[in-house]
Formats: structure tokens, sequence, C-alpha cells
């Protein structure tokens, strides 16, 4: 069984046992977490939401809060004698998939 969710503006696929990696929630390592915005679930029952589907929701576990590798931005006009360095490292969450529940 299988699942598609919306979280952090995304929606990503998600199977039980699965650990992914989303966009940063607001909560502790170890606390369980509940999606109810679940877009669609796959298996031998398959359920497609309009646009979501009523009384799904999938549970997680975080199990670490932490920051991507860092990018740079670097900026730079010829002749202009103008140049900007910039770095960014984006804070994601890790969740462990407990359970679909459809």
């Amino acid at each position: 069984m299988y699942a598609i969710i919306q979280t952090g503006g995304k929606q990503v696929k998600v199977e039980e046992g699965q650990t992914i990696y989303v966009e940063k929630l607001d909560a502790q390592e170890g606390e369980t977490v509940t999606f109810d915005q679940v877009v669609f679930v796959g298996g031998e029952n398959t359920k497609v939401g309009t646009p979501l589907v009523e009384g799904a929701t999938v549970e997680a576990t975080v199990e670490k809060q932490g920051r991507g590798k860092k990018i740079t931005i670097y900026r730079y006009r010829r002749r202009k004698d103008s140049h900007r360095k910039q770095g960014h490292r984006q804070p994601y969450t890790r969740l462990t998939i407990n359970s679909i529940n459809a």
C-alpha cells in the first residue's frame, strides 16, 4: 500500500517503513506527525481524492531535524566591478512512515 501526501508545498509518494526528507516541520525528534492531506491511496483498494481523500491519514515519526548541504549563490556583473556571494542551507525533517490509514 502507498499514498501520495502534500507537505511543504510538494507532493510525496510514501510507503510504510520508508524514510523521507521533507521541508522543515515544527516537531521535536521522536514525535509522531499525522498528515491529513492525502491526495491518493493505492494498493488493493485505490482511492483518488477530489482534491483530498476523505478520512485518510498518514502517520510518521520524526527521526531528525537537520540542514542540507550548503549551496553558493554568486552574482556577477561584468565590467561593473560588482559581485555578491551568498550561501544557503535548506532546513529539512527526516521522517519514517509508520502507517497509512485509508
